[in-house]
């Protein structure tokens, strides 16, 4: 299998995707999107998720507004169920899930977030799609244990499961790429899409590439540095060292050897006379 390592601008983001030699850079650029925009729909989620289960379910479009507010303004009412939380955005009803839900809400989150985590490419493990697929259901399993009877259709939670266009006019529609157009770039030349990956990457089939995967109209990425963040700061931190010592031998006295003792020119002298350290030779009194 040829490994591809998918990495973005600023290298802070990144997954791997293993793929054929034989296929075309056309599905393998649209497998890519799908795996880069299911990523993006659970990393929402997990975030949308957390504020429903302390807050409950949003509030339909024109009745937003913080709970006690609106009440004393003669507004919406809004019915207090017994794990009542105030939102302090006023979108949401205040009416979560419970301790019990919210565990189970924080343990399906949490094992979606790792499954996508940059962690996982590090250790060499790479994403599919039917993992993603998996890790889906399994958070749409857990609202549906949550709201046996559905949530609204306006709230964001249940607009995300339903498909990518529930990410329109949010923050995370900026991470969804388009798979008609989006580019795959490495070493400083792009997939074409007409060609097959073994024309890009060669045809041994255990070739491990990284890629950066864009928007079209950047051109060619910045190539990444030589060497890593973490290997920098090692090396700025090794050369200030090695400066401080050169800086403390620049000021030191030029005759401080001559204090030591094997700077002593009578050492031998008082060595064999036995009067070295206030030692006496044998038979001297």
């Amino acid at each position: 299998m040829v490994v591809i390592h998918v990495k973005f601008q600023g290298g802070e983001d990144q997954f791997l995707y293993e793929t054929t030699g034989d296929t075309s850079n056309d599905t393998l650029l649209r497998e890519l999107v799908d795996i880069n925009n299911t990523r993006v729909r659970i990393a929402y989620l997990c975030g949308a998720m957390s504020e429903l289960a302390e807050h409950g379910p949003s509030k339909p479009h024109g009745e937003e507004g913080i709970d006690h507010i609106q009440q004393l303004n003669g507004g919406t009412f809004v019915e207090k169920a017994d794990n009542y939380k105030e939102d302090p955005s006023g979108s949401r009803t205040g009416n979560g899930i419970g301790e019990q839900m919210t565990s189970v809400f924080n343990d399906v989150c949490r094992d979606a977030e790792a499954y996508i985590s940059k962690d996982r490419a590090l250790a060499r493990k790479a994403l599919t799609k039917e993992g993603m697929e998996e890790k889906l259901q399994t958070m749409k399993g857990a609202v549906t244990m949550a709201f046996p009877m559905g949530l609204p259709k306006h709230d964001p939670v249940y607009s995300a499961l339903e498909g990518e266009e529930g990410l329109d006019g949010t923050q995370a529609q900026q991470g969804l790429l388009d798979p008609a157009t989006a580019q795959l770039w490495c070493a400083g030349k792009e997939f074409v899409r007409e060609e097959l990956v073994r024309d890009r990457v060669g045809k041994n089939e255990k070739t491990k590439v990284v890629a950066k995967l864009q928007k079209p109209g950047h051109g060619a990425p910045a190539r990444e540095p030589c060497v890593s963040e973490g290997e920098r700061k090692a090396m700025m931190a090794h050369y200030f060292k090695r400066q401080e010592e050169l800086k403390a031998l620049a000021e030191a006295d030029d005759d401080d050897y001559l204090h030591s003792a094997w700077a002593d020119t009578k050492a031998l002298k008082n060595s064999l006379q036995g009067i070295s350290g206030g030692m006496r030779a044998p038979g001297i009194r």
